[in-house]
């Protein structure tokens, strides 16, 4: 495996699993990733914790960083909102997250 390039996964709302590889080296989220896999993942206010379009369940037992204020406000507004819920828009990809395991919450 190279270094900067982890392995996740991101399970789309048919419950296929999409093994992607993604460098941590360029600032990007999993949301841009599943949008660049072409994964149902909307996005719609571009990474800024101001919608719910990429609400996802973490799957794996990753050590996450906490999710900010304007996370939180944004999720009490999700529809299906479950205890691993989080912005798909808000964790960035770091090295810390290989094998990270996500499904894309269904749509309202």
């Amino acid at each position: 495996m190279e270094e900067n390039v982890i392995k996740v996964t991101i399970i789309d709302r048919e419950d296929q699993a999409h093994e992607i590889e993604a460098p941590t080296d360029m600032s990007l989220n999993m949301m841009e990733i599943a949008k660049a896999e072409d994964l149902p993942v909307e996005g719609t206010c571009g990474g800024m914790a101001l919608c719910a379009s990429c609400h996802c369940y973490v799957q794996s037992d990753h050590d996450l960083p906490e999710a900010s204020d304007d996370e939180e406000d944004m999720l009490d507004q999700a529809f299906f909102v479950e205890d691993n819920s989080r912005l798909s828009c808000q964790l960035k990809l770091t090295n810390d997250l290989d094998g990270l395991v996500i499904k894309l919450a269904p749509v309202s």
